[in-house]
């Protein structure tokens, strides 16, 4: 069985959190999944799990074609975490605070 293409895809800004009129960006993401409806999972941990964040990202992705979700780190319950990122197609890291990030 042939492993799927994964890749990194790195912004420096732009996007449904800078840009919200622009999605371009987020569309190219989503594009890169092999999936017709690609699984999109928005990570805003470096943001401190941000209400604001979690809702731009569900005003943006429900836009497009793809099923999004999101994972809150901080208020992280036991169990199935490994099973539930092996699941998605798109998993979209948040900006914010890098020792965020590095302490969980």
């Amino acid at each position: 069985m042939t492993q799927p293409k994964q890749q990194i895809i790195a912004l420096g800004g732009g996007g449904f959190p800078m840009e919200p009129e622009n999605l371009l960006p987020d569309r190219y993401i989503l594009e890169q999944s092999p999936h017709q409806t690609p699984k999109a999972c928005f990570l805003p941990t470096a943001s401190g799990d941000n209400d604001n964040d979690i809702r731009r990202f569900y005003d943006a992705y429900i836009q497009m074609d793809c099923r999004p979700c999101h994972l809150r780190l901080f208020f992280l319950t036991a169990g199935g975490l490994n099973a539930f990122i092996e699941e998605q197609d798109v998993i979209y890291v948040g900006g914010g605070s890098t020792f965020n990030l590095l302490v969980l």
